[in-house]
């Protein structure tokens, strides 16, 4: 009886395991899919906004939710489609950026205050941190890495004449220097790298 409930938290361990390691590969194939389909990826944010706008009139008509939540949720999505306006570039000094990650704070500040004092099943507490809170700043995190990968930029080269020249970097060509998730990934895959064994080849 003993061994069999030992044994079970260790396959939870592994069941944790797993999952991590699948949320992490989906990451990284969300963020390589958002750096070469922008453009796309606006469009599907955009209409993510749109239905969250949508899903927070709802919550007000039919489950009577506060005034003020609903308010701010929109207010909220109003600073997102300021921010959508220069997507992918996202400036983050700018205060539309400092504006829509306050927002966030405070919408899940109110929504823990909210479902503290009136009581729903957890599935439906979950549906809306997911649909209402996570899944559109979710959807701009992934997108930070595509920033550096649209429109071109200069940089000073040395021609061989020993003159300066300007060196551009063309839309679809792709940046040696990454943000967001995928610089993310790469610090972690050269930190693994430099602990696993490595196998070279002899001839």
């Amino acid at each position: 009886m003993m061994f069999l409930y030992i044994l079970s938290w260790v396959s939870t361990i592994f069941h944790i395991l797993f999952l991590t390691l699948a949320l992490a590969a989906a990451l990284y194939y969300l963020a390589e899919l958002v750096e070469e389909y922008t453009v796309i990826a606006a469009k599907i944010i955009k209409y993510m906004l749109i239905g969250v706008f949508v899903i927070y009139l709802c919550l007000f008509i039919f489950e009577s939710f506060p005034w003020y939540i609903v308010v701010i949720g929109l207010a909220s999505n109003v600073i997102y489609l300021l921010l959508l306006k220069d997507f992918p570039f996202i400036e983050l000094s700018s205060p539309v950026f400092i504006a829509a990650v306050a927002s966030v704070f405070v919408n899940h500040y109110l929504a823990f205050q909210y479902f503290a004092d009136v009581w729903y099943p957890f599935s439906e507490v979950l549906s809306y941190f997911t649909i209402c809170l996570w899944i559109v700043p979710f959807a701009f995190f992934v997108s930070l890495s595509a920033s550096e990968n649209v429109l071109p930029t200069s940089s000073s080269a040395t021609t061989d004449s020993g003159s300066q020249g300007d060196k551009f970097d063309y839309p679809g060509k792709r940046s040696s220097r990454r943000q967001g998730i995928l610089a993310l990934f790469g610090f972690l895959s050269r930190k693994t790298e430099s602990y696993l064994p490595t196998r070279t080849k002899t001839y």
